[in-house]
């Protein structure tokens, strides 16, 4: 492995049409979840001009239609979207087209008699941890989501003015001997109100940086490499600058591309779906693993079939070459998990209305919360790896 290199991740706002799509689609789980724990949801949202459509398959306790509407209104609202293009009043047209589940997908993840219940799909999932920052999650990832969280927290509260939903940020850090280093460049492209110029843009967004990144990180940042909306006028934006979609932003949720990925979104799934669950599971015994320091990281892999409990196979790798105490990881997942798609609910209490708040700045790197969210972050097994 390379130990001296460049490495760039990206970061995108809750205001960002795919984000505002993904935030629609886990708010519909969380509204079943809400009323039924054990329902099962499949919603995709596409947004453009003045326009959400919802589709995808449900299954639990009937929601009506104009109340979902009214939901994805309020959603709309707190992302903080009134604008002629894209509203939460009446001026945007709202369709649902969700329908009941599929009877055979249901048969195969049911348990039935001597069955137990499957996964609700086929796949392979990842879960990564690393030593880079306090919540044990790859840097430039984790500043990017800082970032512009912070951007969105300010904008909403009211200190940050003429600042619009829609942003975008990349950071690229040096790496040596395997840590990082130096930031070595920053871009921001934000959405903005028509009442301020770009040498403005730049002033309100710059701070962010300094308050996002850790000082010993920015020492030898340039000004000249710091890019604040290097294509200029940005006024028009969210759906109504460009089409939104759920589930397009997979490494932007994950880690940013410093890990591999199997290829699932996660937004719009309930928990019975591995490609969400089991992503959580995997990052849960990856972060439990490094926190217990026998690693300064880990990837862990799970594969599962549709329809089959267990999953298929388990791959651990602690970037050490020590094939011995591998073995000897996968060996304790094994003996102490149980990661059938029940075992992971049930250990992470995953039916619950938990999935809206990570709709944006990342599923994983997250601090758990009371209401049972992120619990995927916590750190409460560590010792069953300690050495």
């Amino acid at each position: 492995m390379k130990k001296n290199y460049l490495f760039t991740s990206e970061s995108v706002s809750e205001g960002h049409p795919d984000k505002v799509c993904d935030r629609i689609s886990d708010m519909v789980v969380d509204t079943y979840l809400s009323a039924e724990p054990q329902s099962r949801v499949a919603c995709e949202t596409l947004t453009t001009t003045n326009k959400v459509v919802l589709a995808g398959e449900v299954r639990g306790p009937e929601i009506k239609k104009d109340d979902l509407i009214q939901k994805v209104r309020d959603c709309i609202k707190d992302i903080g979207y009134d604008q002629d293009g894209f509203t939460f009043k009446e001026a945007t047209k709202i369709e649902s087209h969700l329908h009941a589940q599929s009877s055979d997908i249901a048969m195969g993840v049911d348990s039935s008699g001597a069955k137990e219940e499957g996964a609700g799909d086929q796949g392979i999932m990842f879960g990564y941890a690393c030593n880079e920052t306090e919540v044990l999650m790859p840097a430039p990832i984790h500043y990017s989501h800082k970032i512009l969280r912070l951007m969105a927290e300010d904008r909403k509260s009211g200190k940050l003015s003429n600042i619009e939903p829609d942003s975008k940020s990349q950071i690229t850090i040096e790496y040596k001997d395997g840590k990082p280093t130096n930031v070595k460049s920053v871009v921001i492209s934000t959405q903005h109100s028509a009442d301020v110029n770009q040498s403005q843009v730049r002033d309100l967004v710059k701070p962010y940086i300094e308050k996002s990144i850790p000082r010993h990180l920015l020492n030898n940042l340039s000004e000249e490499e710091i890019y604040v909306n290097p294509t200029g006028n940005f006024v028009i934006g969210g759906p109504d600058g460009d089409s939104g979609l759920t589930g397009r932003k997979i490494i932007v949720d994950t880690y940013g591309g410093a890990a591999p990925h199997g290829g699932g979104a996660f937004s719009g799934k309930d928990p019975t779906k591995v490609d969400r669950s089991a992503a959580y599971a995997s990052r849960y015994l990856a972060k439990n693993i490094v926190a217990s320091k026998i690693s300064d990281k880990c990837l862990i892999q799970l594969a599962y079939a549709i329809g089959v409990s267990k999953p298929l196979s388990i791959y651990v790798d602690l970037f050490d070459d020590d094939e011995d105490k591998n073995k000897h990881v996968e060996n304790l997942i094994k003996k102490n998990f149980d990661l059938s798609p029940r075992g992971i609910r049930e250990m992470l209490g995953l039916n619950k209305p938990i999935y809206e708040k990570s709709a944006a700045y990342g599923h994983f790197g997250r601090e758990p919360g009371s209401d049972g969210s992120f619990s995927w972050e916590k750190v409460d097994k560590k010792d069953i790896f300690s050495m």
